[in-house]
């Protein structure tokens, strides 16, 4: 080696101690990869593991205050109205019906009124056939002032009818003639009966 040559050798030798020894000012280079222990560990998946507990006052571990979580709203009850009870209705009386071949209790009193008889005001008072009014398990009433014409579904309830009303009344077939409550005067009460006998 030349003399010529020691100032070239002694520049590079200048040049690899710099280089060396610059190699702990990485960490403060932008483009440093930061120290192992600020990355966060990854667990056995590679994923980011949670961050350690906090240390609260005396080294104990504490952990992070969570939002607390409202209450799912219940739902209201359901309002119940109020019902009203109504009076249960009786049901509707249902009267047996005449026999066949017997004349109705209106026909009677078109009978009466063609003989000539007075019939006046008649009115339909059936329902009292039924429990709620006499009783008596008859068909049809028609009271009139002169007379009162009950119609029963056969001949042995009207002549029961007619037996208790003795002396008051007139039978023929299921259809019982009344005077208990009439106006018609003793001696004309024949008339009635031959009118309703008459009737076919």
């Amino acid at each position: 080696m030349t003399h010529r040559s020691l100032p070239a050798v002694g520049v590079l030798l200048l040049a690899v101690a710099l280089t060396a020894g610059c190699g702990s000012d990485d960490a403060d280079r932008p483009n440093a990869a930061p120290p192992a222990s600020s990355l966060p560990s990854q667990d056995a998946t590679g994923l980011p593991s949670a961050p350690p507990p906090l240390s609260g006052p005396g080294g104990s571990a504490t952990t992070p205050a969570t939002p607390a979580q409202p209450a799912p709203a219940q739902p209201a009850p359901p309002q119940q109205g109020t019902t009203e009870r109504r009076p249960a209705s009786p049901p509707p009386v249902v009267l047996p019906p005449r026999p066949a071949g017997a004349p109705a209790a209106q026909q009677v009193v078109d009978a009466f009124r063609a003989a000539g008889l007075k019939v006046t005001r008649p009115k339909d008072r059936s329902v009292d056939c039924g429990p709620d009014g006499l009783g008596l398990g008859c068909s049809e009433i028609v009271a009139t002032d002169a007379v009162t014409i009950y119609v029963f579904p056969d001949e042995v309830s009207a002549s029961d009818i007619a037996e208790t009303w003795s002396g008051q009344s007139y039978q023929r077939g299921a259809v019982v003639l009344n005077y208990l409550e009439a106006k018609t005067p003793a001696a004309d009460r024949p008339r009635y009966e031959k009118a309703l006998n008459n009737l076919r």
